[in-house]
């Protein structure tokens, strides 16, 4: 297919065209995606929120741009914008640990951090993810819910949930 039939199909929600181009481009997605270390989400969950938002944002396909160009650029901007959120949560670790420095020391501190993590690491995997993203990725319900295809009404239960498990472990010890 030629890239501007490629552009006309997926504009017009061609289900076809779609899994086309989704079984064309998925190992090359993750293979750009392989290339940088995430702490929390996987190549997989890039690659799928780069297709849902090819999906989602398709009427703003431009015809006269070569389409696998636009497919990297939406994976790229997905996987900066991560790594942005990524590099503001460890400038406010950073900024967390100075402020202990002055209030407690380091090690009472990062002993608290670790057992923090460690109660998020007994949640059940998908209760994990999405606090994850929420909590430490700063990430809102809608956003989850786009990402993982649950409600938002789950997403919040999760949450829910997750923060009522970690407070009655944190109270524990």
């Amino acid at each position: 297919m030629d890239n501007r039939k490629i552009i006309i199909n997926l504009k017009k929600g061609n289900e076809a065209s779609f899994k086309e181009v989704y079984l064309n481009y998925y190992d090359k997605l993750i293979n750009i995606a392989k290339r940088f270390n995430f702490t929390v989400l996987t190549p997989e969950d890039f690659v799928q929120e780069t297709f849902l938002r090819l999906y989602n944002k398709r009427e703003l396909l431009n015809e006269d741009v070569l389409f696998d160009k636009q497919l990297y650029t939406i994976c790229k901007n997905i996987i900066i914008n991560h790594l942005n959120r990524e590099n503001k949560i460890i400038q406010l670790d950073s900024l967390k640990v100075e402020i202990a420095d002055e209030e407690i020391e380091t090690g009472d501190f990062e002993e608290k951090r670790e057992k923090l993590y460690s109660f998020i690491k007994q949640l059940p995997e998908q209760q994990q993810k999405i606090f994850t993203l929420h909590k430490l990725e700063n990430l809102s319900y809608k956003e989850i819910a786009s990402l993982t295809e649950l409600s938002e009404k789950t997403i919040a239960n999760h949450i829910y949930l997750a923060s009522k498990f970690i407070r009655k472990k944190i109270e524990n010890h």
